[in-house]
């Protein structure tokens, strides 16, 4: 796998696959807001650069790495669902895209009252 500022690169025996950052980010957006006690994602996450609204894509030797910066519903246990959004997170990055999914970090940077 390559990686430059847009997409994703996978080489395959019948050509190379590419996935741009967005596609992967707009999957990784819908697994986390579909997971019960997320109250939503972030869109400022302490000046770094995401990929799209709460969600940064970067890729290392290893895989995917994808950061998200969420919301965690008043009265949900924290930990808890930070590990649904990851494996949530991770099941629908691999299945849908194919690529090596290396990391998932969820930070948890507030609480939503709705």
């Amino acid at each position: 796998m390559a990686d430059n500022k847009e997409y994703m690169t996978r080489q395959e025996e019948l050509g190379s696959i590419q996935v741009s950052e967005d596609v992967i980010a707009a999957i990784a957006t819908s697994a986390a807001l579909e997971t019960d006690g997320v109250g939503g994602l972030l869109s400022n996450a302490g000046g770094k650069k995401l990929t799209a609204k709460g969600v940064r894509v970067d890729m290392d030797e290893a895989g995917l790495v994808v950061s998200l910066f969420i919301m965690i519903r008043y009265g949900c246990s924290v930990t808890e669902i930070a590990n649904r959004v990851q494996n949530a997170v991770f099941t629908a990055l691999s299945d849908m895209t194919g690529f090596s999914v290396h990391t998932v970090n969820v930070h948890v940077g507030g609480i939503s009252f709705e």
